[in-house]
């Protein structure tokens, strides 16, 4: 099992250590680091998401228990690291919002879908797109709230309301999940040539984001923030699984879509808990380290979660 892990995580670093060692090398500047961040954040994942909404069967795998224990775990993760870097780490508040978000958003997609696949078959997989599914909107929704209250504090609740849902439908990933939703729902059938287009630019998203965070790397480095990057890792890795775990053990969720959960919830932040840092020009360096160091940590946690359900 640790060697299917590592097979899973390894090529993740490999794309990351690219990224950093050309950068480093002065291949690429900083300004073309940051628009390879941009195209991966604002257009191919996007691309990524609205083909995968579109496509999903979400009725499959829909299981209010299981979606209620693994988002209120989430809910939950976000509030802890929001609170802990506030009263433990003297953060200010915006700084806060993005490392509550880094504890929320766990890697469901590059490391969710391959991990549970290898240890418990495809079929397993029902569970894991349906999480998927609201994934992003979910803690999008939460992470954007959250920072427009705080960046709007003293000005008005409306204008606090308007600025959230501004920037929630100005943002390009929610835009794309409630696009290929629409597309799902009403049964439209996207022509093959304009389907085959989008999957050539989705295809890009996760490696070109991985990338760009290696060269990210580059600028921010850990220094000083060791000890808020180890409580994102306790947070994401070990607190939100152990809350779905109690929760779908209490709620007797299904058995495949249990192991989906906890799994899931395992997963160390996504690149998208960079992406969303990179958004607001907040607590940056914390998301970038945190992503890497937590990814490497997984290799140890994932594997005590998955001896747990077997």
């Amino acid at each position: 099992m640790i060697f299917n892990l590592i097979n899973v995580i390894l090529p993740v670093f490999v794309v990351v250590g690219i990224g950093y060692g050309l950068t480093l090398r002065g291949m690429f500047h900083q300004n073309q680091i940051d628009g390879l961040m941009k195209f991966a954040q604002g257009v191919a994942i996007p691309f990524l998401l609205f083909r995968a909404m579109a496509g999903i069967d979400v009725s499959a795998g829909f299981d209010p228990k299981l979606l209620i224990s693994f988002y209120t775990g989430a809910g939950t993760c976000f509030f802890a690291g929001l609170l802990g870097a506030r009263f433990v780490f003297k953060r200010e508040w915006e700084d806060c919002v993005a490392i509550g978000f880094c504890c929320l958003f766990s890697n469901t997609v590059l490391l969710g879908l391959p991990i549970t696949e290898r240890a418990f078959g495809p079929e397993a997989l029902v569970g894991n797109f349906a999480i998927i599914a609201f994934h992003s909107p979910f803690c999008y929704a939460l992470g954007i709230t959250a920072m427009e209250i705080f960046r709007n504090r003293g000005k008005g609740g409306f204008r606090t309301v308007a600025s959230v849902l501004n920037a929630i439908f100005h943002n390009n990933l929610i835009l794309a999940i409630i696009a290929g939703f629409a597309v799902n729902l009403m049964g439209i059938s996207i022509p093959e040539p304009v389907d085959d287009a989008l999957a050539l630019v989705a295809s890009a998203g996760l490696p070109t984001a991985l990338f760009a965070l290696g060269g990210i790397m580059v600028q921010y480095r850990p220094e000083g923030d060791l000890r808020t990057i180890a409580m994102v890792c306790v947070i994401a890795l070990l607190l939100h699984p152990a809350i779905v775990y109690g929760l779908g053990s209490a709620l007797d969720v299904r058995q495949d879509l249990f192991r989906s959960g906890v799994l899931n919830a395992a997963m160390a932040p996504g690149v998208n808990a960079y992406i969303f840092a990179n958004m607001y020009g907040r607590a940056k360096r914390v998301a970038a380290s945190s992503v890497l160091i937590a990814t490497a940590s997984s290799v140890v946690s994932v594997l005590f979660w998955l001896t747990l359900l077997h």
